[in-house]
């Protein structure tokens, strides 16, 4: 015989309009608890953070159950942020897994009820090895508290869940108090973009900041160029040749004295016709063009593209910023993954 779910039980109905005042209640009441949260804790977390951010070895992130899933992303976002840092499961800790940890570690214990037997059977191997320990605990009566070296109140009035049962409000708070000591710490190292991105090499993260606009213009041959005196005409040629939709006018001694794009092209034929082909491309350039610098990250390209609503950028010398070196095309951009 097939049971049957609470919910498929004849008589059980919840409209939408209910069932989304229920899911907007959880969120509200879990952002209340962290309301309240920040406006409790003080000088404990600046402790921790100065604890973890002086200590030479790694955090060491222990926890069993929900708050064991919660200390997998903690000590996943120190070491997004620079700080080395592994999770050890409060079980197997005893089983061979203590052998990780070292006296230069710190022990980031995370616990609802701070009574939990197999965190409180890790803890005393930090204190033979003379290892900072801080506590992530609801409990401040706990014996995890009255025993670390740190506390950190994770209290929350109630979880969030309809039946205020099950971890909700509680496993959220100690995931933003472990994300508030990394953020923290990540300040004292004075974390740069550059650094994060070298932590990142491999993901769309990395790739956007360390990418250099010189990584991914045309090289310089590509590079479409004429003089001023030349024809519109003559222009065409490295339009078309070079494909970049635009090709950049410089004076009679290399340097960059404006741009000329399908756009200039399209306004100047409405205006004169076909016959003003002949004229001189000086005369119709769009003067003061948008340049980037070759080593400005691409991304600041993008920004720059986005802001003007345009497509290409003259990319030039950082040192001569009038020579022209190359050109970049949204394409590139997108062909490389940062758009």
């Amino acid at each position: 015989m097939t049971s049957i779910l609470p919910w498929e039980r004849e008589g059980v109905f919840c409209s939408d309009e209910a069932l989304l005042e229920t899911g907007r209640s959880v969120i509200l009441d879990e952002a209340a608890e962290l309301t309240r949260a920040a406006e409790r804790l003080g000088p404990e977390l600046v402790r921790a953070a100065r604890a973890v951010y002086q200590c030479r070895g790694r955090v060491v992130v222990v926890g069993i159950g929900k708050s064991g899933h919660i200390g997998h992303k903690i000590a996943a976002t120190f070491a997004s942020l620079g700080t080395p840092s592994f999770f050890l499961h409060a079980a197997e800790g005893p089983h061979g897994d203590l052998g990780m940890v070292r006296r230069e570690d710190v022990g980031l214990f995370v616990s609802n009820s701070g009574n939990t037997a197999e965190v409180l059977a890790v803890l005393p191997h930090f204190k033979r090895l003379g290892a900072l320990s801080i506590a992530i605990t609801g409990n401040t009566d706990s014996s995890l508290a009255k025993h670390a070296d740190i506390v950190v109140n994770a209290k929350v009035d109630s979880e969030a869940d309809p039946l205020r049962l099950a971890p909700t409000s509680s496993t959220t708070l100690q995931l933003v108090i472990g994300d508030a000591l990394a953020g923290m710490v990540a300040r004292l190292r004075g974390l740069r973009s550059e650094d994060f991105a070298a932590f990142h090499p491999g993901g769309i993260l990395g790739r956007r900041l360390l990418t250099r606009v010189a990584d991914v213009m045309g090289p310089p041959e590509q590079l479409p160029k004429v003089e001023r005196n030349v024809s519109v005409k003559d222009a065409l040629f490295e339009i078309t040749d070079k494909k970049y939709g635009a090709t950049c006018v410089v004076d009679e001694i290399g340097e960059l004295a404006g741009i000329f794009t399908d756009g200039d092209l399209r306004r100047l034929l409405e205006r004169g016709g076909v016959s003003a082909l002949n004229h001189r491309i000086g005369d119709f350039m769009t003067r003061a063009p948008s340049v980037i610098e070759a080593e400005r990250l691409a991304v600041d390209a993008v920004r720059m593209m986005e802001e003007r609503e345009i497509t290409v950028l003259i990319v030039v010398d950082s040192k001569n910023g009038k020579i022209p070196l190359g050109m970049i095309h949204l394409h590139e951009l997108l062909k490389n993954g940062l758009v």
